[in-house]
């Protein structure tokens, strides 16, 4: 593997000409590296990842092998894009494995946060291992590692949690962008022509939705969470905030409040909408949204997602919230 120090006369890569000659020169060390040998890559669907993915399609085609597990903690749409983009216009070789029920039967009644992000980490990691031992002659593993990586971790980062697969593989690392910063990843992506929505996606933590449906996560509220956020993130498109607000989703708490539908009372769950304005993510603010989106945010979530009875505004900033709830 190349050195993992940034040059310090590499240009900043923020111009198409420049990302386009970043991709040639990665795609010429990809070859060389690779020669004829498989390379297997774990497609989550992130910037980081899918900007490896599209780079080393250009680089080697068919020689890389691209496993994208559903745990079924996705936002809407998000595993369904994955396929669409890779499968079907880059014509990848993709493995998509739905494992979605064996993740939420090991999450039922689990509600401490920290022990739903191990289940969540742990069983990806087992997951894919099953899928690795399936494929025959893989000698490379692909990582979407970028540079605020090596810098956080002292040069070793375990990317989309694969770094825990078994000694015996004895993979040898392709790390294409590891010696960039993400706004570099993301011109990159855009030059090798994937879509914004892919290229642009929001920070998404590891284990998903499952630290957005807080306490035990059941399969009625999750649908619930997953269709809200899906309605936030529609409406923030429509109202030009998208690309305005650096973070912006939906939370559903494990209790239920009072409300009054048809005429009947109703004891159904909250939704509560997060967006936060941050440069370095330790601190945050919140940002004063019109109250027109807002109250068309609020009716849509009310008319259309089941079991939603209230919708809420979190108003705190970081600190002394954080971003996340759990």
């Amino acid at each position: 593997m190349a050195n993992n120090m940034r040059p310090a006369d590499m240009k900043r890569i923020n111009t198409p000409d420049l990302a386009e000659a970043f991709i040639k020169e990665q795609v010429e060390a990809v070859r060389k590296q690779v020669g004829d040998k498989k390379v297997l890559l774990a497609l989550s669907g992130g910037v980081d990842s899918s900007v490896v993915a599209a780079l080393l399609i250009r680089a080697i085609g068919k020689q890389l092998v691209c496993v994208h597990v559903n745990h079924g903690l996705m936002r809407k749409g998000e595993s369904e894009q994955v396929v669409e983009v890779f499968r079907n216009q880059m014509d990848a070789n993709l493995v998509y494995v739905d494992a979605a029920d064996r993740f939420l039967d090991l999450l039922e009644g689990v509600d401490e946060p920290e022990r739903k992000r191990r289940i969540i980490g742990g069983e990806f990691i087992k997951v894919f291992e099953e899928e690795a031992r399936k494929l025959e002659g893989i000698d490379f593993l692909a990582q979407g590692t970028i540079y605020p990586d090596i810098l956080e971790s002292d040069g070793v980062k375990a990317h989309h949690n694969v770094g825990g697969l078994p000694d015996d593989f004895d993979f040898e690392l392709v790390e294409p962008v590891r010696l960039l910063f993400k706004d570099e990843v993301r011109c990159v992506g855009h030059a090798l022509g994937l879509p914004a929505s892919m290229v642009e996606r929001q920070p998404f933590p590891g284990p998903g939705l499952g630290v957005r449906c807080l306490g035990a996560i059941t399969r009625d509220r999750l649908a619930a969470l997953r269709e809200s956020d899906a309605i936030l993130r529609e409406e923030f498109a429509a109202a030009g905030l998208a690309d305005k607000v650096w973070q912006f989703f939906t939370v559903v708490p494990d209790f239920r409040s009072t409300g009054v539908r048809d005429g009947r009372r109703a004891f159904d769950w909250p939704v509560i909408i997060r967006a936060v304005n941050t440069v370095d993510a330790m601190t945050a603010a919140v940002p004063e949204i019109d109250w027109a989106v807002l109250k068309k945010i609020t009716g849509r979530i009310l008319a259309e997602v089941p079991g939603v009875c209230r919708v809420l505004y979190d108003l705190t900033p970081k600190p002394v919230g954080t971003i996340e709830w759990e």
